[in-house]
């Protein structure tokens, strides 16, 4: 009876180390190369929109077959922290020749895709800020596995992310 037990769990260990590991470590490396691509994808963006000031509907579209094209689906998150146009002003408080602070105001996603889905364009001004954020929407082989694996271990929940942001150069 011993020796069925063995048996049946040496078949399992087999089972476990030749087809689940190699199955995870192919996973793992296209999911790392479908990181990089969206890391290089994002950051080609932002250095776009730093060097034109402006944010086309092309651009976006551009941006997002790329991401499409590693086999996975994004969400694109746009923030941009716009500096105030009254930036600088001179206060009457304590001297006049004092400078005051910059300030300015952020504005996300749907704002932009707003303005770029009637004009086409957004446009950026020097000294804005501009982020880009992507996730992947579904759930890849690497993931589950992770996921299922690690769990017990409250590592959390992975994900496919990039992130880039950058400061305006040029007025667009």
């Amino acid at each position: 009876m011993s020796d069925t037990v063995m048996t049946v769990v040496a078949i399992g260990l087999a089972a476990i180390l030749m087809f689940i590991f190699p199955l995870m470590s192919t996973a793992n490396r296209s999911d790392d190369i479908s990181q990089q691509l969206a890391q290089s994808a994002v950051t080609d963006a932002v250095d776009q929109i730093r060097s034109t000031g402006r944010l086309t509907m092309d651009d976006y579209e551009g941006l997002y077959n790329e991401l499409i094209a590693t086999g996975n689906s994004f969400e694109i998150e746009i923030t941009v922290s716009v500096l105030d146009e009254n930036s600088k002003k001179k206060t009457t408080q304590t001297s006049p020749i004092k400078v005051g602070e910059n300030y300015s105001y952020t504005e996300y996603t749907s704002q932009i895709m707003d303005e770029l889905n009637t004009k086409g364009i957004y446009k950026l001004k020097q000294g804005d800020i501009v982020t880009i954020t992507v996730r992947n929407t579904n759930k890849t082989i690497s993931q589950i596995l992770k996921n299922f694996m690690f769990r017990v271990t409250g590592n959390g929940n992975y994900e496919i992310m990039a992130q880039d942001s950058g400061m305006c150069n040029v007025n667009g």
